[in-house]
């Protein structure tokens, strides 16, 4: 029997869409599934993390988050959302509050759910990954938010790995950890055939 294949908006982090997240996209369609890469910086892409988050905080995060529920509007109800470090706020919001969603995979970021209104959605599984180490993933609040989803919803999982970097899932970028990287690519795509 073949397994079902999902579709994924996946939102990239706050560098932009790096060759490393269209990378990681690629891999995900390899096996299978639909990933839908919307692009919420207008194509502008960024060398460091701090001018990437210095235009986020210019754009501001609402309206990102505002970019992402636009990128949903007229897509099935059925998705997964994705989102690495800044791209989770819109997969989180999508996921706690468009009826429908079929999972969640949080990459290196995790709010409160209280961020969103109520409670994370019965029935709805999520994935939230991270390094112990990371400054802002450990250091910032949200592997305690994601420690605390996991508490509340029998369908969270957290996975930690060893390590300080950030975005360590995106090939293209010097914090790139390609073990890590692997591993949460292996659980994110047996998360995926059970969608």
């Amino acid at each position: 029997m073949m397994a079902a294949m999902a579709e994924v908006l996946l939102f990239h982090h706050a560098q932009g869409l790096t060759p490393g997240v269209r990378d990681f996209a690629a891999a995900l369609e390899r096996a299978g599934h639909t990933v839908r890469l919307p692009d919420l910086y207008g194509g502008r892409v960024f060398d460091s993390l701090e001018a990437g988050v210095a235009h986020a905080q210019q754009v501001g995060f609402g309206e990102v988050i505002d970019r992402g529920r636009r990128a949903a509007e007229g897509l099935p109800a059925g998705l997964v959302y994705a989102g690495f470090s800044l791209g989770v706020l819109p997969a989180q919001m999508l996921a706690q509050t468009r009826p429908g969603a079929r999972g969640a995979l949080l990459f290196e970021g995790c709010v409160p759910v209280s961020e969103f209104g109520g409670g994370w959605p019965a029935g709805v599984p999520v994935q939230i990954h991270g390094m112990d180490g990371d400054e802002f993933f450990a250091g910032e609040g949200d592997v305690e938010a994601a420690r605390a989803l996991v508490e509340s919803t029998p369908e969270a999982e957290l996975f930690l790995y060893p390590g300080g970097e950030h975005l360590f899932a995106d090939s293209s970028l010097p914090g790139y950890d390609r073990g890590a990287a692997e591993l949460l690519t292996a659980r994110v795509l047996s998360f995926l055939s059970s969608r």
